[in-house]
């Protein structure tokens, strides 16, 4: 499993919106490149933010192969997107992740 986290910090002046077309448009689009099989958006409470408010978006993919499908073909459209439509009132710092088979859960 491949975990795609995009942690973003978005101003007060456009929060609102930001959140709603979040997750009404711009999560869905990025789940229906199929690329992707959960995505989760969590609000980020510690350590808090002097300015705005954080938010990291997981997005699961089954391996490398999807990730990379998806780093090939949509990523840059979808932050063309985003960054076309909130300009500098964001900042973004994408991570990529493996689970090791030997989960110790």
């Amino acid at each position: 499993m491949i975990l795609y986290s995009v942690t973003i910090n978005v101003e007060d002046s456009i929060h609102d919106e930001w959140l709603d077309w979040m997750q009404n448009e711009h999560i869905p689009e990025v789940m229906a490149t199929g690329c992707f099989y959960e995505s989760i958006i969590f609000r980020v409470v510690s350590p808090e933010t002097e300015e705005g408010t954080t938010y990291c978006i997981q997005y699961y993919a089954e391996d490398i192969l999807d990730y990379e499908k998806y780093q090939i073909e949509h990523a840059a459209i979808m932050q063309i997107k985003h960054k076309d439509k909130y300009g500098k009132k964001f900042t973004a710092a994408r991570t990529v992740m493996e689970k090791l088979e030997n989960d110790l859960s």
